[in-house]
């Protein structure tokens, strides 16, 4: 039995039974790891030493938290959200509401495209612009897998295509797994492979909004205490934009979310627009709702330390070649399957890439594939897996923002809709661009 096949079957199925996702990806690691016969103490050990690896994400998820909790208390969010539902109230009009849900929805597919590439901060600006806008959404009853799948396609499709921002440090990795395997190909070539399996994203965007067009009901919930805030006032307005503007900055300087959500936090204690403890109560209850998807990232980080440790990705791989004995056709599919159970469990395509690359191209070169074909293979079995792992943060962030009012389902409304209507495009344009370059 194949020590990392195993550990990602018992983590989804687990997950997907409604099991906690932090239990499920424990259980997973701590069967992969016996599976592989490194004993209950080695495995113990790997999987904690991994955790560390996950810690500054872990930490930058609840200081966001406790941030976008900040914005939300000081009431700016909530004045103009207020202002256009009592708009659309008023109006009550098909044709308003249909325009407020296209300028939305366009909006946010803009914005987490740019979060990629233009401004890379990464999955930062969920925690921040998602939860204020939770009324809104409530208001035009739009379904919220809908939301997570535009979001999840945002934070996916830009740095697998172009070559900028996190893209370029995805293309550069590819780049550098042929380097190690002495074959030569230009940086300029891995966004022309990637042109095709990118379409698998747009098709997935598409279906979406076919699938999920229908009005779904959520119920209103206050995210942050509002008896005791004072009323929005021009300071209060001046201090909460510079918060924004100064967490996006610092943290586009810093290359670090800690010290941006920090710069954001301290502007609110230092402008003295509010009183501190009112401040601090709302900071730490920000931190709690965001806490839980830090501790996620925690063991998703030991579950991916465990499952290199095994050794069992090669093996994986020998065992689809003695299958495919040689077809073209089935190698190729095997290759994407391959990549699509690493990045279940590990939850990075980034960290992917460096592990399937170096079994991949002389792989690719023994059935008489072109370069353009292998890249196209490597990028897209990378990217397979990171829209649908419960341990991505493509699948996090999504659901760290829609969930502020704990009326979004990670499993169910975040992972499944984003695994199946990415990943199942991506194989076929992936296969399509293999056969064809």
């Amino acid at each position: 039995m194949n020590a990392v096949l195993i550990a990602v079957l018992v983590m989804v199925i687990l997950s997907l039974c409604r099991l906690n996702v932090v239990l499920s990806l424990f259980i997973g690691a701590i069967t992969g790891g016996l599976v592989a016969g490194l004993g209950i103490e080695e495995t113990i050990k790997i999987f904690t030493e991994g955790i560390v690896d996950g810690s500054e994400v872990a930490l930058s998820y609840a200081l966001l938290g406790g941030f976008a909790a900040l914005i939300s208390y000081s009431g700016i969010t909530d004045y103009f959200v207020e202002k256009i539902i009592n708009k659309l109230k008023v109006e009550n009009k098909k044709n308003t509401r249909i325009y407020t849900k296209v300028i939305l929805l366009g909006s946010l597919i803009i914005i987490s495209c740019m979060s990629q590439n233009i401004i890379p901060v990464h999955i930062a600006f969920i925690p921040i612009i998602i939860p204020p806008l939770l009324s809104l959404f409530n208001e035009l009853k739009i379904d919220r897998r809908l939301l997570a799948v535009i979001l999840c396609f945002g934070l996916n499709f830009p740095y697998v295509l172009m070559p900028y921002g996190y893209g370029y440090i995805f293309h550069g990795i590819i780049k550098k797994g042929f380097d190690k395997a002495n074959y030569a190909i230009e940086f300029s070539d891995i966004y022309k492979a990637m042109i095709i399996p990118s379409m698998g994203f747009i098709v997935g965007l598409i279906l979406a909004f076919i699938i999920f067009r229908k009005p779904r009901t959520y119920h209103t919930v206050a995210l942050a205490p509002t008896e005791n805030r004072p009323p929005l006032r021009p300071y209060v307005i001046f201090i909460t934009i510079l918060a924004i503007l100064s967490t996006f900055i610092v943290q586009t300087m810093t290359e670090s979310m800690i010290f941006g959500a920090l710069a954001g936090i301290l502007i609110f204690f230092v402008s003295f627009a509010y009183e501190w403890k009112e401040l601090d109560d709302t900071l730490t209850d920000g931190i709690k709702i965001m806490a839980y998807i830090g501790v996620v990232m925690l063991t998703a980080n030991g579950f991916a330390s465990l499952m290199s440790a095994t050794g069992d990705v090669e093996r994986l791989v020998q065992d689809m070649v003695a299958f495919t004995d040689g077809s073209k056709v089935l190698t190729i599919i095997f290759m994407l399957i391959v990549g699509l159970i690493v990045t279940l469990g590990i939850g990075s395509s980034f960290a992917t890439i460096p592990i399937i690359a170096a079994l991949f191209i002389p792989l690719g070169e023994s059935i008489g594939l072109s370069s353009m074909a292998i890249i196209a293979i490597i990028g897209t079995a990378g990217a397979l897996g990171d829209a649908g792992s419960p341990a991505s943060d493509s699948t996090l962030g999504p659901t760290a923002g829609l969930n502020m009012d704990g009326q979004h389902n990670h499993i169910w409304d975040t992972c499944v809709p984003t695994f199946l209507l990415f990943n199942i495009p991506l194989i076929i344009f992936g296969f399509i661009a293999a056969m064809v370059l």
